[in-house]
């Protein structure tokens, strides 16, 4: 199955050239499409440089600034389908989520629309790391997106997702509004209202490894008012549509 990673990079100069190579290192039909938001530190040259080494399988798109998470998931999800792809694959550019996952993920997908890697379910976890007010603040938000949404996924907002080709273009994508980090609750919930096969695998979430976190106490408050917004906005589908099916791999 030939796979497309959208990668949406801002300032990951120093992690995009090793995660290209550990990509490429898997044993899969893959291309790996970064979307570039005018990034300062030069992200967006070492991009280009990639693509010219490696022969095609780095595709890069350039976009005029920071036009968020939403728009450049959407861009590449539609250029992706486009150039063929039969799964599309949305991972962090930082390292948080391991390469090596991406095997087990497709043989998940071969009875499923959408494969998530998940945190919260057995096996998953959370970086050592991290300290006790970061886990319970990553946990909270998880528990109170699925209450308020009704959902039965035990990680919304985990950023490692692999979809069916056509699970994506099935999706209402002009719909979706969200432009920050609620944007992954959003699809997920999506998702479910419509009834796709949805199947969670376990990861380990790790911290980055070089840079700068991009989140904050203040993206994750808007994203918990946001979550209302999302519940009023597909009521419509919620009354259209039969009730999802959620596994975890066993």
């Amino acid at each position: 199955m030939q796979i497309t990673i959208v990668l949406p990079t801002y300032n990951e100069a120093e992690n995009l050239p090793k995660l290209v190579s550990a990509l490429l290192s898997l044993p899969l039909d893959l291309t790996i499409l970064v979307v570039d938001d005018y990034s300062p530190d030069g992200t967006g040259q070492i991009a280009d440089e990639l693509s010219t080494r490696h022969n095609g399988k780095v595709i890069v798109l350039h976009r005029i600034g920071k036009l968020g998470l939403r728009s450049a998931y959407i861009e590449g999800f539609q250029k992706a389908i486009y150039l063929g792809a039969e799964a599309i694959v949305q991972m962090d550019a930082d390292f948080s989520h391991d390469p090596a996952v991406l095997t087990e993920m497709l043989r998940c997908l071969a009875s499923r629309d959408v494969v998530i890697g998940s945190r919260y379910v057995k096996g998953g976890s959370l970086d050592a790391r991290w300290p006790a007010w970061r886990k319970s603040l990553s946990a909270f938000g998880n528990f109170y997106a699925r209450t308020i949404l009704g959902l039965r996924l035990r990680d919304v907002t985990t950023g490692y997702r692999m979809w069916r080709r056509e699970a994506l273009q099935n999706m209402p994508l002009d719909r979706i509004r969200s432009s920050g980090y609620i944007f992954l609750v959003e699809m997920a919930y999506v998702a479910c209202v419509l009834g796709y096969k949805i199947i969670e695998v376990p990861i380990h979430f790790a911290d980055r490894r070089w840079g700068k976190s991009k989140m904050s106490l203040k993206i994750q408050l808007e994203a918990a008012v946001r979550i209302w917004d999302v519940w009023w906005h597909y009521r419509d589908l919620r009354r259209n549509n039969p009730p999802h099916e959620i596994k975890v791999k066993e």
